[in-house]
């Protein structure tokens, strides 16, 4: 017997006890999130690939909703994931759930039911709606990062309760809305730049947590940590830190000891509650490299902690994405490919890759040009390994240049009609200063 067959009787076998035992089997797809009659599917090492393929052809098929009442046959379940494959490769988003309808009428699907997000009897959040919950966890993180590291640089005694309803909120937007938040570290303030900053590193190092299979309650100590883990450059002189050119000898010295002030001021917060071990490890540990290097020197060989590793690497891409004193923004997928490729970084090569497959080869806000002379803005990662080079993409300027009124979203993995190639191809990122583009006009 042939997998494929195989594949099909177990499906088939596993729908029908579901539906022998709880009436009805949905699977609602809500921004990136799964959940199976309503219950939220948490996703992890185990099933990521399934998790990814299945999420990948409900958004490539505009679907929101799949549901069974009755027990479909092996022969209904072979037409209908076959309709889903054509359908998602062959056209654009537009009417795509029409589209699927129509075949499933044509092919005799009775036992299957779909719908498009937002439809049927459940009420959901629309995107507009997940975009505004996502602007209020950040804003109010950066508000509340702001507060904890201004109170520490005056010496008062911080507290710490608006820090944790905010991380609290930062791990839950993670887990059900991640796209929307990553979408806000695109948000350029110089002035806010030492806050955003620690923000966008919570906001990696939970997804990359979130990516290595971590639960809800390590996500919210490493997101602790990630937003403590550079307290100690508050107490580093501000000529020091803002400095033009080359650092003094003792300059150096100052910059560096933030590591060690960092620690010992979260040693100091443990008092209010909440702030983990690993929180004062991780400011102290977050420049030390997996290769020995860096600082401060470890008396006898150590290898820094997960937090730290994963720390280390989101604030390396953060720093390295965003214009800081007196250093440009690089682009997005030029960071990553020199994180990885670099084998003198001294970053741990499997949270440089958990922190690629969270963002894809072209991270969430990234300006492309495409091969049809479309401008795009990246909104999400494509949830499918094989397709992480081809992002869903919102799409700004027509190809003569002017500007799209309402800039439709397209998945870049869609192919033309005959199917033998894809529809656009992205042929090279663009700046988008050069062009005037406010990227998060059209994330946020």
């Amino acid at each position: 017997m042939s997998p494929r067959r195989t594949a099909l009787g177990l499906l088939t076998r596993v729908v029908g006890e579901h539906l022998a035992t709880h009436g009805y089997l949905e699977i609602r797809r809500v921004a990136e999130a799964l959940f199976l009659n309503g219950r939220k599917m948490q996703q992890d090492l185990d099933n990521y690939a399934a998790f990814g393929h299945v999420l990948g052809t409900l958004t490539r098929t505009g679907l929101g909703l799949v549901r069974c009442d009755e027990p479909p046959d092996e022969g209904e379940w072979r037409a209908f994931l076959s309709l889903l494959v054509s359908v998602g490769n062959s056209g654009s988003l537009d009417h795509a759930v029409d589209r699927v309808r129509v075949g499933m009428a044509k092919r005799f699907i009775k036992r299957i039911s779909v719908s498009a997000p937002g439809e049927g009897d459940v009420e959901l959040p629309d995107e507009k709606a997940l975009r505004e919950t996502a602007r209020r966890t950040y804003a109010q993180s950066v508000a509340v990062t702001r507060e904890l590291f201004s109170g520490t640089r005056m010496g008062r005694t911080s507290n710490l309760e608006g820090v944790k309803e905010a991380l609290q909120n930062i791990v839950d937007q993670v887990l059900d809305n991640q796209s929307s938040l990553a979408g806000l570290s695109t948000l350029k303030d110089w002035d806010e730049y030492s806050f955003r900053h620690a923000v966008n590193v919570c906001i990696f190092s939970v997804a990359v947590g979130k990516r290595l299979g971590l639960d809800r309650s390590r996500l919210y100590d490493l997101g602790m940590a990630a937003l403590l883990y550079d307290i100690g450059m508050s107490r580093v002189p501000p000529q020091v830190i803002d400095k033009k050119g080359a650092l003094s000898a003792s300059e150096r010295e100052q910059m560096e000891a933030h590591t060690y002030l960092g620690a010992l001021t979260a040693f100091d917060l443990r008092d209010f509650g909440g702030v983990p071990y690993r929180a004062m490890v991780a400011a102290y540990e977050h420049h030390m490299k997996v290769d020995g290097s860096g600082y401060p020197r470890a008396v006898r060989p150590r290898t820094p902690s997960v937090f730290s590793r994963i720390i280390a690497v989101a604030d390396a891409f953060d720093a390295a994405t965003n214009t800081r004193a007196h250093v440009r923004a690089r682009p997005a997928d030029e960071v990553l490919k020199k994180l990885w490729e670099s084998e003198s970084s001294g970053f741990d090569p499997v949270i440089v890759k958990a922190l690629i497959s969270v963002l894809g080869i072209y991270p969430v806000g990234t300006l492309v040009i495409l091969d049809t002379y479309e401008l795009a803005v990246v909104v999400q990662a494509n949830p499918e390994v094989a397709h992480i080079h081809r992002p869903i993409v919102r799409v700004i300027s027509h190809e003569d240049g002017t500007w799209a009124d309402d800039p439709p979203l397209v998945d870049l993995t869609e192919s033309t009609t005959e199917g033998s190639e894809y529809r656009r191809s992205i042929i090279k990122v663009a700046d988008p200063d050069r062009y005037g583009v406010q990227v998060a006009d059209y994330l946020v």
